[in-house]
């Protein structure tokens, strides 16, 4: 099950540097592609405001 990045998000840039296969898009909120995230959980480990969960 991908992740999945809510309206907490505050763009810092932190989870980009996490993911292991670019998974992940800038802009207002960052956004996870669900066909390239392996469910690895970088992200979310490492997101400041907890705006990263499982859909």
């Amino acid at each position: 099950m991908a992740y999945v990045i809510n309206e907490d998000c505050i763009a810092c840039g932190t989870c980009i540097d996490e993911c292991p296969v670019e998974a992940i898009s800038e802009g207002d909120i960052y956004n996870i592609n669900p066909e390239l995230c392996t469910d690895c959980g970088s992200c979310a480990e490492a997101c400041p405001t907890e705006a990263i969960s499982q859909a």
